[in-house]
């Protein structure tokens, strides 16, 4: 299993960013990470300076997003959905996509849910409840 370091994650998505803006060729994992990067241009800053990217915290408490783990939850979503795995959240999500006519909204709400099951996992000692999980994005299509 791949296991990046915080900063392979920083780096990854401030070189996807330098390279978009370039005109470079993306990888496919690339490509997508650059669509959501567009999809968030108040980020756009935190990703043009790789250096400052290595050093910089992001603290809940001071109302600050994580840019970094924001755009790996857009990505995790993106590769679970492509793989169905766990099975049921490809259809989960286009059902929270179709309900909220965006895959940007959809995806945010995902992470809701993608958020709560790695924290219970992590606090349990236990492997991710891929059902639980499938379950909270369906719970989500069907609230208005």
């Amino acid at each position: 299993m791949f296991t990046p370091s915080q900063a392979d994650v920083r780096r990854f998505f401030c070189s996807v960013y330098a390279k978009a803006r370039s005109g470079q060729a993306l990888e496919a994992i690339e490509i997508i990470a650059s669509q959501w990067m567009e999809e968030h241009p108040e980020y756009h800053g935190d990703f043009a300076d790789a250096e400052a990217a290595l050093d910089k915290m992001y603290d809940v408490e001071d109302g600050k997003t994580n840019p970094f783990l924001h755009l790996s939850m857009h990505l995790s979503i993106s590769e679970q959905c492509s793989i169905d795995q766990p099975r049921g959240i490809r259809q989960a999500v286009e059902l929270l996509t179709a309900r909220r006519n965006s895959l940007h909204h959809a995806h945010h709400e995902a992470m809701d849910c993608l958020g709560q099951m790695v924290w219970e996992s992590q606090r349990a000692g236990r492997p991710p409840d891929g059902a639980a999980y499938i379950a909270c994005v369906q719970r989500h299509a069907t609230k208005d």
